[in-house]
């Protein structure tokens, strides 16, 4: 399959992702998008209102969210480059129809850029929660994890030479049909530098992107109140630093420049800097981590001097799970010895363990791999390479992408693979060396019994979700290590109103690795309930 037009292209991979390269200004790219991945972008807006309302059932709830976005967003236009609403305006008029009551097809495309800000502003529908890395110079995976070097700015010397990687799951969930269709997006703007980055249909922010000059940026979501007011969505702010930013400091200059109404870390590792640091941005201040030395890790929580020590953060690190994945990471990237390559980047990203390897249930939100990923990525800034995870999760291959290869087929009229040769899918190969030869394979997980457990209990999941009747029992067998499946188990009979058996679930959850304080305190209250 490949759609055409003048020279700019869309087509589906053998990967089953999906590819775009587009170029010109702003609104010629935002009207050539929209005309080719418009079934896109009419099958996400399906999807991923159908997932609020899954996750949202009430329909008080549901208008109240209606007029709360609409609100919240209400000066949405005046904190985006113009740029940008002439891009996000083209995308728009390829829309659905079957939206109008939540507004035009504009204002709905424009507000969906702040999707990853309202789950902030929504904690309680749990759409945001991501990991990353970046390893460089000799003995990268070899040194300290990430626990200590101070917060230093972000200017200096780049460091002796050597392959840089950084690693991402961007653990978004909307829904299992919303990840489905992955766009790997090529954009040659008339501004600004050639980048690359993981989208879905009618989506221009970047939440993973790599530019021709090796600039990376990754986006993490940190702890906010709900905002008073629309500014500048976090995924626009990664998207004016991909297209704009050749080095570090001009990606510092472009993040204090924009005002955002959440708070987020920006990881941007450089080719030019030959190293990475980390932008750390809430609605009133912006402070820069940057250890000055490989590794550098990125959770849910602050590192900084200057918001390290916030009562925010410090709620955050003592409440999330966002503490215990930082350990773990740690952990991994020190048993990854001194030589690291993308294939150990992956099997990290991939992990699915607690700490020392404890089995904590599969899709802990303690995990790095919470089989809920929409993409991951690893980055090789210096060789202009990346690498897309295709489906499920991160679990199938990977598949590798050379910028300067794609950006040299321009208008490409025939239809043919572009991502590199030999290094597509299939094959559970490894990687052999620091360059990440070769290719990476789907995951021997996905062949186990323990995933086809994991398949069982997603199913009784979704049939819970949707109110029908299931073995609470089945549930827990399928995922026994997981406290959340005793959760859903105990909240099933509690509304059955089978108290003593919910009560016995909820008990056998309190003896297991639980993700949040919140989800603790709820546990324990669902006891008491019980008991009357």
């Amino acid at each position: 399959m490949l759609k055409t037009d003048l020279d700019n292209w869309f087509r589906k991979s053998a990967s089953g992702l999906y590819e775009l390269y587009a170029e010109g200004s702003a609104s010629a790219r935002g009207e050539v998008i929209g005309r080719l991945t418009g079934e896109l972008i009419i099958e996400q807006e399906d999807h991923f209102n159908e997932q609020i309302r899954k996750m949202v059932p009430s329909t008080f709830y549901l208008h109240f969210l209606k007029y709360f976005i609409r609100w919240f967003n209400r000066n949405l236009e005046k904190h985006i480059p113009s740029e940008y609403k002439e891009e996000i305006r083209g995308i728009s008029e390829f829309a659905s129809e079957n939206y109008g009551y939540i507004g035009t097809k504009y204002q709905r495309i424009l507000n969906y850029h702040a999707a990853h800000d309202i789950g902030h502003a929504l904690q309680n529908l749990a759409l945001v929660g991501c990991t990353s890395f970046g390893t460089w110079g000799e003995g990268a995976a070899g040194g300290p994890a990430g626990d200590g070097g101070g917060d230093k700015t972000a200017e200096g010397s780049a460091g002796t030479a050597a392959g840089m990687i950084i690693g991402r799951n961007f653990d978004f969930y909307a829904g299992d049909k919303f990840a489905e269709k992955k766009i790997v997006s090529f954009i040659k703007p008339d501004e600004g530098y050639k980048f690359m980055y993981v989208t879905w249909g009618g989506f221009m922010g970047v939440a993973s992107g790599m530019n021709e000059k090796g600039l990376t940026v990754t986006i993490n979501a940190a702890k906010s109140t709900i905002p008073r007011g629309s500014a500048t969505p976090v995924s626009l702010v990664a998207r004016e630093i991909v297209q704009y930013a050749g080095n570090i400091a001009e990606a510092i200059a472009i993040a204090k420049k924009r005002k955002m109404f959440v708070s987020e870390s920006f990881l941007v590792g450089s080719a030019a800097d030959n190293r990475a640091v980390i932008i750390e941005k809430t609605p009133r201040s912006m402070a820069v981590y940057d250890p000055q030395r490989s590794p550098i890790l990125c959770a849910n929580h602050f590192q900084s001097e200057g918001l390290s020590g916030s009562a925010r953060n410090r709620e955050q690190m003592a409440e999330s799970a966002s503490v215990y994945r930082f350990r773990r990471l740690q952990e991994l990237l020190k048993q990854a010895g001194p030589h690291h390559t993308v294939q150990q980047t992956v099997d990290i990203l991939r992990n699915r363990q607690g700490l020392a390897g404890a089995d904590i249930g599969m899709g802990n939100e303690k995990a790095l791999n919470q089989l809920i990923a929409h993409h991951s990525v690893v980055f090789e800034p210096q060789k202009l390479r990346v690498w897309v995870s295709t489906a499920p999760w991160q679990l199938g291959a990977y598949v590798a992408y050379d910028l300067p290869h794609v950006f040299s087929l321009g208008g490409m009229k025939e239809d043919r693979e572009i991502c590199q040769a030999g290094q597509a899918v299939g094959g559970g190969g490894h990687a052999d060396g620091a360059g990440g030869e070769g290719c990476i394979g789907a995951d021997p997980f996905l062949l186990s019994e323990s995933f086809r457990n994991f398949e069982g209990y997603r199913a009784l999941k979704h049939k819970l979700e949707d109110g029908a009747d299931i073995d609470p029992y089945q549930l827990v067998a399928y995922n026994p290590a997981f406290y959340h499946a005793y959760v859903l188990a105990g909240d099933y009979c509690f509304k059955k109103e089978q108290l003593g058996e919910a009560a016995s679930f909820y008990s056998k959850a309190l003896t297991k690795e639980i993700a949040t304080r919140k989800e603790e305190a709820y546990i324990r209250k669902q006891i008491k309930r019980c008991a009357g």
